[in-house]
């Protein structure tokens, strides 16, 4: 490939303790803890509205936070963001959970689907009261990095090119995008052929009106239906490397005509779509190698770096510790990431890559951010037990308990709708 040569003088726009790339769930989680540790932060989003995948995205549903024995797992931040998810619009957790943790045993799960719009709101509302300084239209270009340490970030804008300086730096673009231009190790991943919008039904307006709930109107056209298994994977469809731009650009508008397809015949006055996906739902497109990498065979696994348990979406009882190293790459002293490119490898990363998981990794990350400029410690070194304390402060389940695990020949059962992506 032919190259140029290019140079330029570029404005220094400011300076901040945090800088977190990208407003995803995570990057939201990781922007809110840091401030809430004292720090200067930077939100840095290239679309115009926060949430990721779980609003621009439509992926806006709670996969579970308990064990589907009616035990609440998944806690901190990340149940704090579940409240404020449906505060304002729908929810549709079921009967037993509708009052919060219930008394008794159940086997129904604590999960549920929210306005990706109302909650995207919220949650600029809330970074705002918490003095998060949120920079939409803003797409990070590159690191300023000298001896694996991140100086500053160039971003693009409509104004032109812009330097913001930082003293740490936390990767919430959900690809590591920052991270690897900045040197560390990663590994790409990729993803089956999936896209859905969002729409609107007369049949479903009906039910939302004589339900008088809103979610009943609601319904889902798609493109590919390739459920997380890769059940539904077209042959003749190769999976999807969602780092290469061309590759990316296919798979978007080869989706696109499909849903086209599926939907020109139907009666054009008895439905509507009114969304499709603000960008590419990929889920697992590429994570840092972390000094620690969390795999399927960690389930029930301790560890003494956790920074939290999470529960398992697709089967009941099986629980998760997070070591801290799968945030964290030796020698970068003060970069790290959160949400779906930590470090994991087979089911263990599709347990991290959801959303109440991302959310922990990014309220992880923000504090440990925050740890290290107070101590003077690189950020891959920093001792874990104030940390550990932190979160438990907010009600983060460091370690899970004994009797949680199943005795005997394994309880845990699949819970989860088939056609899950």
């Amino acid at each position: 490939m032919e190259t140029i040569t290019w140079s330029e003088k570029i404005p220094i726009a400011d300076s901040f303790d945090i800088i977190v790339a990208g407003g995803g769930i995570s990057g939201v989680a990781a922007a809110l803890s840091g401030a809430r540790q004292g720090c200067r932060v930077l939100l840095l989003e290239k679309n115009c509205s926060l949430g990721g995948l779980a609003t621009a995205g439509l992926v806006n549903f709670w996969v579970p936070f308990c064990n589907g024995r009616g035990r609440m797992v998944i806690r901190g931040m990340a149940e704090e963001l579940l409240r404020l998810s449906v505060k304002y619009g729908f929810d549709t957790f079921p009967p037993d959970w509708k009052g919060g943790e219930p008394a008794h045993a159940t086997l129904q799960r604590c999960e549920s689907w929210f306005s990706a719009g109302l909650f995207s709101l919220s949650l600029l509302k809330l970074l705002r009261e918490e003095k998060v300084c949120v920079l939409y239209d803003a797409l990070v270009s590159a690191p300023v990095m000298e001896n694996n340490r991140c100086l500053g970030v160039i971003i693009d804008g409509k104004s032109g090119r812009r330097f913001y300086a930082c003293k740490a730096l936390v990767d919430a673009t959900g690809d590591a995008a920052v991270l690897k231009m900045a040197g560390v190790p990663v590994i790409d991943g990729s993803d089956y052929f999936t896209y859905y919008g969002e729409g609107i039904t007369l049949e479903g307006c009906r039910r939302a009106v004589e339900k008088n709930d809103i979610f009943q109107a609601y319904y889902h056209p798609y493109g590919g239906a390739a459920n997380l298994h890769g059940v539904g994977q077209p042959e003749d469809v190769p999976l999807l490397k969602g780092v290469d731009m061309d590759a990316v650009n296919e798979y978007i508008q080869k989706n696109q005509l499909l849903m086209l397809e599926k939907e020109k015949d139907k009666p054009r006055m008895e439905r509507n779509i009114h969304m499709l996906p603000g960008m590419a739902q990929l889920r697992t497109a590429r994570r840092i190698e972390g000094d620690v990498t969390l795999t399927g065979e960690d389930c029930y696994r301790h560890f003494d770096t956790s920074i939290g348990t999470v529960c398992d979406f697709e089967y009941r009882d099986r629980l998760y510790e997070i070591p801290y190293g799968t945030l964290v790459r030796e020698g970068f002293g003060n970069l790290i990431t959160c949400g779906r490119s930590v470090s994991a490898s087979g089911w263990g990363w599709d347990v991290l890559r959801v959303i109440p998981p991302a959310v922990l990794t990014g309220q992880a990350a923000g504090i440990a951010a925050a740890h290290a400029l107070q101590t003077d410690t690189a950020i891959w070194q920093l001792p874990v037990a104030p940390l550990q304390r932190e979160l438990e402060k907010t009600g983060v389940r460091i370690h899970f308990p004994a009797e949680w695990v199943p005795k005997g020949e394994a309880a845990d059962s699949l819970a989860a709708p088939a056609d899950h992506i």
